[in-house]
């Protein structure tokens, strides 16, 4: 885990904002500093470089229902409801594809922006230094300030559709105007990931995007704007035009097609510099060594699942886990987080406070009340806010897929707690939760072991450099990578653009699932299996939709599918209660809406007519509005 610490200056300098109300107004380099004598050095740049990747740290540190979109895209499909308490209305409101106040989803907004003005800077002040004999460093920089300006508007214009497409520090009127996402932001977003595959080397560094990273994202990007713009729903058999680029240092290429996107991806198969883990297991951190050997114990608590792993497969062991050969990209974690819950120390308004741990390790932790509290009842797993719970359909399709195909599926229970079974009837439901399934989100749920006393995570037993930082674990000390980009990605795209099912092959054979020839249906299910709880499923629900898909598309039927599902509301297991929308239908929500959140009204007032709300977000409209359902 490589670790990175900020200056007060890059953290000043290279943030574009100070509050929500100026977001587009702000200038970066006020401080005692200019761009025209920062950065001065080589370390500089490095420092710039990594406040940009920060905010990533900021969104999958922070409050998870404000500001994290991966997981925001996990409760708005179909594998998670809200749940929570009934107090935790937030979530419940993004589940329901509604908004509980006009501004609920303006951190991501602006922290987005924040990050890509980072990156700008960046890509501007590059040759303040002199890079003589280093040029191949000067380009692997300015080529990862592309890559993050084009990930950071990928996720926005994802969340928000048609925004300013800002490519400078200096705000011009031009910029301020709301850009049409599939004829004007997706060429730029294209455009830097060319650069920075062109720019960038191959090496691989902790924490970084080399050319294989930029290769695998142009990919991701090039397959929504060709299934959800342009309406190709089956990549393999249609036809997805070729997007026109921009001109710009690294991009001299006029236009990218299918078939620039396929020999990218198999450029990164043929370099093996990546490879999928043998044991799905390994990729999460309840295989770490400590709890495998607790499993191999007869006496006392005893983890059966990961009983039959080899220990050279272990989560903490080389080429597994944090850094693995199959990871790509993903965002590192460190122990540097202090406590100030809704601001930081300085007293900002944004919850970065615990911006350097996994904070969604607490997020989709056991929800505590009686047993659940107790770490006897549910070891190995920890407790924390039961917020998006997995839904009974994603446990349901995948039980009636292995049901249909004869087989048993390791990501299934790799992937998801079945409570009630795994923690040996025990499980109890919170008095004040609701929308509870039975299930709980093992990837990402708190670890602990028998070796170690009250709520501790299992870090502590790792590395002193886990310990400490905050005054209470179960919160702050969670250290597994969140993954953005897995080596089984690569190649469920690579069958989904070419149909050789020889890629999906190997993926579905790592899982126990036998090999099948192509079809959309089979990959539209890997991926969904593969991917649970990483924040994709709801882009390729969009994706395999169109816009303007309407009720009957996809992404609609598949959240409506939720509607009659049995769940636990107030702990009252005897009387189970069916779900439903609150103000209408998913359907409709969704067709409504195509997927895009509200635009936060007080960034509209800001940029006076220059950005309009989204279609399906009038706020006159109840069936737009948090409904209380459960109280």
């Amino acid at each position: 885990m490589k670790k990175y610490f900020l200056s007060a200056f890059v953290v000043c300098s290279a943030t574009i904002f100070t509050s929500c109300n100026d977001m587009l107004d702000t200038d970066p380099r006020v401080t005692d500093a200019t761009q025209a004598t920062f950065p001065g050095k080589i370390g500089d740049v490095e420092a710039l470089n990594t406040a940009t990747y920060s905010i990533m740290n900021t969104m999958g540190g922070g409050d998870a229902d404000t500001q994290n979109p991966f997981y925001w895209w996990e409760v708005m499909s179909d594998n998670c409801y809200g749940s929570g308490g009934l107090q935790d209305n937030k979530v419940k409101a993004m589940h329901h594809l509604v908004e509980m106040n006009v501004n609920q989803y303006e951190q991501a907004f602006v922290l987005l922006y924040g990050g890509i003005n980072r990156a700008n800077n960046q890509i501007e002040t590059i040759d303040n230094v002199s890079w003589k004999g280093k040029e191949a460093k000067r380009n692997q920089l300015l080529g990862e300030g592309y890559f993050m300006r084009a990930l950071y508007t990928l996720w926005l214009t994802q969340l928000f559709g048609d925004v300013p497409l800002i490519t400078s520090t200096t705000i011009t009127e031009e910029m301020k105007a709301e850009a049409d996402a599939e004829t004007q932001i997706y060429p730029q977003i294209l455009s830097d990931l060319v650069s920075a595959k062109n720019l960038m080397g191959t090496e691989k560094s902790s924490g970084h995007a080399n050319k294989y990273v930029a290769e695998a994202f142009i990919a991701r990007a090039y397959m929504f704007w060709a299934g959800f713009y342009k309406k190709v729903g089956e990549l393999a058999t249609g036809s997805a035009p070729a997007i026109d680029l921009v001109e710009q240092e690294g991009c001299t290429e006029t236009s990218l097609s299918q078939a620039d996107v396929v020999s990218g991806l198999r450029d990164i198969v043929s370099s093996g510099a990546y490879k999928l883990l043998e044991d799905y297991r390994s990729l999460w951190q309840y295989s770490n060594s400590l709890l495998w050997k607790e499993a191999q114990d007869e006496e006392g608590h005893s983890y059966a699942f990961i009983k039959d792993m080899k220990e050279e497969n272990c989560f903490d062991k080389p080429g597994m886990g944090n850094g693995n050969d199959e990871e790509l990209f993903q965002i590192q974690f460190m122990n540097a987080s202090r406590w100030g819950i809704g601001g930081d120390d300085t007293g900002g308004t944004y919850s970065t406070a615990r911006m350097y741990c996994n904070y969604l390790s607490c997020w989709w932790g056991l929800r505590v009340n009686g047993n659940n509290g107790n770490r006897d009842f549910t070891y190995p797993f920890m407790q924390g806010w039961g917020q998006g719970t997995p839904s009974c359909n994603i446990w349901d399709d995948w039980t009636i897929a292995e049901n249909n195909g004869g087989f048993s599926d390791i990501r299934k229970l790799g992937s998801l707690i079945d409570c009630n079974t795994e923690f040996g009837g025990k499980y109890s439901y919170v008095k004040d939760d609701c929308e509870e399934s039975g299930y709980a989100v093992k990837k990402w749920c708190g670890v602990t072991l028998d070796a170690l006393t009250g709520d501790t995570p299992w870090w502590h037993a790792v590395n002193e450099d886990f310990k400490g930082t905050l005054d209470n674990p179960m919160q702050g000390e969670h250290f597994e990578d969140f993954y953005l980009m897995r080596y089984a990605d690569v190649l469920l795209m690579l069958t989904e653009l070419t149909g050789d099912a020889s890629f999906m092959n190997q993926v579905q054979k790592r899982a126990g699932v036998p090999e099948t020839g192509y079809s959309l249906t089979e990959v539209q299910n890997q991926r969904r299996w593969e991917f649970a709880f990483e924040g994709l499923r709801f882009n390729d629900m969009r994706r395999w939709s169109g816009k303007g898909g309407g009720e009957s598309c996809y992404a609609a039927k598949a959240l409506q599918a939720q509607a009659g599902k049995q769940v636990v509301v107030k702990g009252n297991v005897a009387s189970k209660v069916s779900m439903k929308h609150m103000t209408c239908s998913w359907a409709k929500r969704y067709a409504d809406t195509d997927g895009f959140l509200s635009k936060p009204q007080s960034q509209i007032t800001l940029m006076n007519g220059n950005l309009k709300q989204n279609a399906g977000w009038d706020a006159a409209n109840p069936e737009t509005q948090y409904v209380d359902l459960y109280n």
